[in-house]
């Protein structure tokens, strides 16, 4: 397992996150320049993520059919295109539809990172290897923000988008110069609508598959309401300046690379059900403490950190173990089974996100719609998937990696 290849595939699979968190501190920058609310401008994000849970399940038969390298660098340049058009955007609409087209670009990284994986891994051995797939993913993304702080202060909200284009030509080169064609053409399969609907109601029929594949996206509409709701709960409500809640995001974000790397030692000696056993009933537990928080006041900002800090962190506990066990029987239809957990992922993040908005905007409504959330997690493995049954605790089977 090539420390280049995870971190290329990394860069590849944070191309949405770096491109939905690098510019959350002009948030409401943006809301008074373009003279709207709070909410419309959480579109910005919210849209993205329905962008990109369409693209999803464009790019993943797309990927099984053509091979991985082509629609990921045809989406990379197209995302160079509209973070440009973002740019100069000129109204709160304009940019709500140029990110949504951007989400569904963007789709093409995430689906071939995972494809990618699947290809040449399986078993624990993938598990561990999302989990240092996440450390990349994590740590892309936790500077982001700080990164957008300052470059903001250069060029306002629109220099952002243009240091986005940059980016994204970068990641572009290092696709098409490093990483190789991980699909040969005997395994690909055919083309054309039939063949990717049959391929996705094959999947649609196996319940575990879709309750692992909800599992990750309830698990993301926690972390995504985070997203949208903290730029204002932290720099309104808590009154921290843009430096201070980059900061902030950036150690709140360095519990999922904790986490993450946590996951991989513990993925040698357990297997994955029961991690994703404990991981689960851990996060409703955090959740439930940051609602506590909230509800009473006890402990102020102190506290109330120290909860999302944990609530944000476990989650990464959650993602790789539910995405392994998901995707471990369909190697041969890797891109569409990745595009159908993609999907489900960031459509669910989509519809739970902006809830903090409907529901206030505020530190209450960020903590209710995180703790339903998690709850909605652990009651989707009850009903739908053998993980709080007994015997989960035995140690993984040892599967071989493949070799270039």
């Amino acid at each position: 397992m090539r420390p280049q290849f995870v971190a290329l595939v990394g860069l590849v699979a944070s191309v949405p996150a770096i491109t939905t968190d690098m510019f959350l501190p002009q948030l409401p920058q943006i809301a008074a320049e373009l003279d709207t609310t709070t909410w419309a401008v959480q579109l910005t994000v919210t849209m993205m993520l329905v962008g990109g849970a369409i693209g999803q399940l464009v790019n993943g038969p797309l990927s099984d059919t053509l091979g991985r390298r082509k629609p990921v660098l045809w989406g990379l340049a197209i995302h160079i295109a509209l973070s440009l058009a973002c740019a100069a955007a000129d109204s709160i609409g304009t940019l709500i539809a140029l990110r949504t087209a951007q989400g569904f670009f963007n789709a093409a990284a995430s689906v071939v990172a995972l494809a990618v994986i699947r290809d040449r891994f399986s078993g624990p051995t993938a598990s561990r290897l999302l989990s240092r797939l996440v450390l990349v993913i994590g740590v892309a993304p936790l500077f982001a923000p700080t990164v957008g702080t300052w470059v903001g202060g250069i060029g306002g909200w629109r220099g952002v988008f243009v240091a986005l284009a940059v980016f994204g030509a970068v990641v572009w080169f290092g696709v098409w110069r490093f990483l190789r064609e991980s699909l040969p053409v005997e395994r690909r399969r055919a083309a054309g609508v039939k063949v990717a609907a049959s391929g996705y109601w094959q999947l649609v029929r196996d319940r575990h598959f879709v309750a692992y594949a909800v599992v990750p996206g309830l698990s993301f509409g926690v972390t995504m309401s985070y997203v949208v709701g903290s730029p204002f709960v932290l720099q309104t409500e808590y009154g921290m300046s843009e430096g201070q809640f980059a900061i902030t995001f950036a150690v709140v974000g360095l519990g999922l690379v904790i986490a993450s790397q946590v996951n991989a030692a513990l993925v040698k000696h357990f297997a994955p059900q029961s991690i994703l056993r404990v991981a689960s009933l851990a996060l409703v537990v955090a959740t439930g403490s940051l609602f506590l928080s909230v509800v009473t006041g006890w402990g102020g900002l102190a506290s109330f950190l120290v909860a999302l800090w944990f609530s944000t962190a476990i989650v990464f506990m959650l993602y790789p173990n539910a995405t392994a066990l998901a995707l471990e029987p369909y190697g041969s239809m890797a891109g569409t089974a990745a595009a159908f957990l993609g999907a489900t992922s960031a459509m669910l993040a989509g519809l739970i996100s902006p809830l903090v908005g409907i529901l206030g905007g505020d530190r209450y409504a960020m903590a209710y719609v995180m703790a339903g959330a998690a709850l909605a997690a652990v009651l989707v493995l009850l009903a739908g998937t053998p993980v709080f049954r007994r015997g989960g605790f035995a140690p993984p089977e040892i599967v071989l990696e493949k070799v270039d």
